[in-house]
């Protein structure tokens, strides 16, 4: 299998300066509108007429959609032409936001939010796969630090973008950004973006691309629904059961199609894949929890605006960024491996550093240093991770390459929310209790809910209020702490990993095979 690139019409250095912009405005686009609607449940809820179920669901079946289509549609790009699959993804995801932004009811919007989740699975490993299958070797790795960087840092930025709009104006000014920046990503991808694709005698793999579906949806499907519905109701368990035997499933079917298979399985015997995998969900899963729980720290606890909370994690993105794009650099100098040991131990320390110094008087403050630290910490992580997944796959798999770092980002956001949110759940009940004293007992079991069911159950508490609204912030303050050691564990379990498993070398190029296997293996496994 070859892809279709001819050299002469290779781009050069402005060319490639412009693709890089192209593919990372898409992403950005994609990215800002994962987390977007968060900053304004109570306005959708409001003007649409929804519960709150169905505000998450319109929030949720977003990511759902994008993470489950992933794999497949980044296979398709690899086969009809990375630039197609690319600009129909643009196209579909900007004429969906456009409809979200006047959608009259809230029927309308969750389709168009699906709808939305179709294109972004199109866009986001395409974007990665053109920078891969585009950029020379000696370039690639700067280029994939970029591409890092607002992967990791762009969905902060879409929050505060997003943030300041719903102050500013109203919900539906949400979709202005994305639907600009796609319009922005079209216009320099028809003009710029050169098109490859694979040439294969394997039909596509259908049947592990539905399994793949089907596995994906029930495990995310799992970890959205176990904090709202409980861990142990019938749907939650259900979910669990699906998404576990269909990825059984797919791995026995992708064992049996060799060559065929939409991913071969066996190459996870290969460090640099799965230390890249397993970086990546498990960095990616504690820095969502993270974030789930920065936020009402700063909103129930600080007392701080939606606006003001986000204005609050941009130091943390801004030097994820930068040493996202620094990370290639340094990997070049001491190895990839000993980059992302580096990265995750300045992480696992920046998280360990807020769990021991985290206050509710010390604020801001207490927080700042171990957030920069795990931004530093991140950013290096991160960026060879990704060149060690897409360095594991040939040239004409870029797609499902691609597709298989973002699948791993989504899978680990969700793992983190879910586990470190039920952790901080779990900590700040069992905190509360020993704190209400005297409280009335409907109050009490009011502010067990939650910190923010506790400060507004403060204001008809009467003499009760100050001591209660105290109680609750020092209780989310623990669970918190909870939460966050949790993750540092994690970290250290991570770190030994990759020190004992990680990559031993700098990915190799994507056209060429990695050095401890021969060419006839390769061919053999795709």
């Amino acid at each position: 299998m070859n892809p279709i690139q001819s050299p002469a019409t290779a781009p050069d250095a402005r060319q490639r300066r412009t693709i890089l912009t192209a593919v990372c405005v898409a992403l950005m686009a994609v990215v800002a509108s994962v987390s977007g609607l968060n900053v304004a449940q109570p306005d959708l809820a409001v003007d649409l007429g929804a519960s709150q179920s169905t505000v998450l669901w319109i929030i949720n079946v977003y990511t759902l959609t994008l993470a489950a289509l992933l794999l497949p549609l980044g296979a398709v790009g690899d086969r009809l032409g990375r630039k197609p699959v690319l600009v129909t993804g643009l196209i579909l995801f900007g004429l969906a936001g456009a409809v979200a932004g006047l959608a009259p009811s809230a029927g309308v919007m969750l389709a168009a939010r699906l709808v939305s989740g179709v294109g972004a699975a199109m866009i986001m490993p395409i974007t990665l796969a053109v920078i891969t299958s585009t950029f020379p070797a000696e370039e690639r790795g700067r280029a994939i630090g970029v591409w890092t960087g607002v992967a990791g840092g762009g969905g902060i930025l879409g929050m505060f973008l997003s943030a300041a709009l719903v102050d500013a104006a109203n919900w539906r000014r949400l979709f202005v950004l994305p639907v600009v920046l796609v319009i922005v990503a079209l216009a320099m991808a028809l003009r710029s973006v050169p098109d490859s694709r694979e040439t294969t005698p394997h039909p596509f793999d259908t049947t592990g691309a539905l399994t793949s579906v089907v596995a994906v949806v029930g495990i995310v499907f799992c970890l959205q629904e176990g904090p709202v519905r409980g861990w142990s109701a019938p749907a939650t368990l259900l979910g669990l059961a699906v998404g576990a035997l269909a990825t059984l499933a797919f791995v026995v079917g992708e064992l049996r199609r060799g060559r065929a298979a939409l991913l071969d399985v066996r190459l996870f015997r290969e460090r640099g894949l799965a230390g890249g995998s397993i970086t990546l969900l498990a960095v990616f899963g504690v820095q969502a929890g993270i974030f789930v729980v920065l936020f009402p720290f700063f909103q129930a606890v600080l007392g701080w605006s939606g606006l003001l909370s986000t204005v609050a994690l941009m130091p943390m993105a801004v030097l994820m960024m930068a040493t996202s794009g620094l990370a290639p650099r340094l990997a070049e100098r001491i190895g990839a491996r000993a980059t992302m040991a580096g990265g995750i131990a300045v992480a696992g320390a920046g998280l360990a550093l807020m769990a021991a110094v985290v206050s509710v008087d010390g604020g801001y403050l207490s927080v700042l240093p171990g957030m920069l630290a795990m931004g530093a910490g991140m950013g290096l992580s991160m960026t060879p991770s990704t060149q060690a997944i897409t360095g594991s796959l040939p040239s004409e798999r870029q797609g499902v390459a691609s597709a298989l770092n973002d699948v791993t980002r989504e899978l680990g956001t969700a793992l983190g929310v879910a586990l470190l949110g039920a952790l901080l759940s779990a900590g700040y009940r069992s905190a509360i209790d020993t704190r209400l004293g005297s409280v009335p007992e409907e109050t009490a079991d009011t502010a067990r809910e939650g910190v923010a069911n506790a400060i507004a159950a403060s204001r008809t508490a009467g003499p009760d209020a100050r001591s209660l609204v105290r109680a609750a912030q020092e209780s989310f303050v623990d669970g918190w702490q909870r939460a966050m050691w949790a993750g540092v564990v994690v970290m250290g379990a991570l770190l030994l990993y990759i020190l004992l498993r990680g990559p031993q070398r700098p990915a190799p190029a994507v056209d060429e095979p990695p050095a401890d296997r021969p060419a006839c293996e390769l061919g053999d496994s795709v």
